[in-house]
């Protein structure tokens, strides 16, 4: 008998859905589409001009981001909000994404489901890939003692 770890089962089992999904319908439709999408969150391809626009400009019935998370997305304008200038692109898709949907919860997401609304799948996609090519300020937790 073979035994498999948790998280290889866990991975097995995302891999046997997403072969499910609907990308996967329709034959050279679904091909098409899985082709012109970039990330796991099924968004189309971003582009990063113009998510710097939308970022610095907003869009419409969308706020800057910049005026909650700073210029590139690295100078917050108070502890609340998250540095998001070099943080992953699926990531950052995957939070829009929830946060229009309403299904991301925690303290900031009554603003940001309010300014995903009004966002659509290109929009999210280029917010994201402009923001994951600024220069990373993250860091994490490591050694901080």
């Amino acid at each position: 008998m073979i035994k498999f770890s948790l998280p290889v089962l866990a991975m097995a089992c995302a891999f046997a859905l997403s072969a499910c999904s609907s990308n996967t319908e329709g034959g050279a439709a679904g091909a098409a589409e899985a082709a012109h999408t970039t990330s796991s969150a099924g968004l189309p391809v971003g582009n990063a001009q113009a998510g710097h626009d939308i970022a610095t400009k907003g869009a419409q019935g969308v706020a800057a981001c910049a005026s909650c998370h700073g210029a590139d997305g690295n100078a917050p304008i108070d502890g609340m909000y998250p540095k998001i200038g070099g943080q992953y692109a699926d990531y950052l898709g995957h939070s829009l994404q929830a946060y229009r949907n309403g299904t991301r919860a925690g303290a900031t997401a009554d603003v940001m489901g309010a300014q995903a609304k009004g966002l659509n799948d290109q929009q999210i996609a280029d917010l994201a890939a402009y923001f994951a090519s600024v220069p990373r300020q993250l860091r994490d937790l490591q050694n901080v003692n």
